[in-house]
């Protein structure tokens, strides 16, 4: 009970693997939520040969059954959460104008990017709960930023991506109101924008490295939850909705 833990969907690779290195160097416990058997266990081959407590958690944020179950393993083995990173998501189509993109891609978008988050916080209240100071990080994205996507003088304006964009708007409304409901339990929700990096996620255009993108997940996965909840972060900077 007295060890830290902290629970990474999308983890086996780009910024979800780089953001479990960084929190497992800090000496949490790191449970890797993958979709596939083999590249759970293959990331957390690699973890545990650096000296991380690493351990695979099988969970598909788009099967309830599969999230509830990821969540009840961590509770049964560590009886406690102390953070959740929801770090998994799809990109959809793009780039492509929003009166092309179809309905049926925008829908999976959102299953993963939206529903996903949703399920996972569900379903880990209890042990987040359980924990002290627990918090949940919501990974986001400056394509989310209204303020940033509309300004024509803003690059992200430029990005024709409605199903990707508005999943993370959403994602940023989800941090929000999951954020007033969970400070009467001591439970921060935060959101946290990476930056555009070079990961498989948009083939390797970015220009940011995992490491630059981790830096600001694990900070926020870490700052005191005491008065910081409810908010949008880039660089360890407030965000604009």
């Amino acid at each position: 009970m007295s060890k830290k833990n902290v629970l990474i969907t999308g983890g086996n690779k780009g910024i979800g693997f780089q953001t479990a290195r960084e929190m497992g160097q800090l000496g949490y416990r790191v449970w890797l939520g993958c979709r596939d058997q083999k590249r759970a266990n293959d990331a957390v081959a690699q973890l545990v040969a650096a000296g991380i407590d690493a351990r695979p958690v099988l969970v598909d944020v788009r099967d309830i059954e599969s999230v509830q179950a990821a969540a009840a393993l961590v509770f049964e083995q560590d009886r406690k959460l102390d953070v959740l990173i929801n770090n998994a998501g799809i990109a959809g189509a793009q780039p492509v104008a929003p009166s092309k993109q179809t309905v049926t891609d925008i829908q999976q978008v959102y299953d993963t990017n939206v529903f996903g988050a949703i399920r996972m916080t569900q379903a880990c209240l209890p042990a987040l709960k359980t924990a002290h100071n627990a918090r949940v990080v919501m990974v986001s994205s400056g394509l989310g930023s209204l303020t940033w996507t509309s300004d024509p003088a803003h690059p992200y304006s430029r990005v024709e991506a409605m199903g990707y964009n508005s999943s993370k708007a959403a994602l940023n409304a989800l941090t929000v109101a999951f954020s007033k409901e969970f400070a009467a339990f001591g439970i921060s929700v935060n959101a946290v924008d990476p930056g555009y990096t070079a990961t498989d996620f948009n083939g390797h255009s970015g220009y940011r490295t995992v490491a630059q993108a981790a830096s600001g997940i694990v900070w926020l996965a870490c700052l005191d939850s005491s008065g910081t909840t409810g908010r949008f972060f880039f660089d360890q900077e407030i965000a604009p909705w």
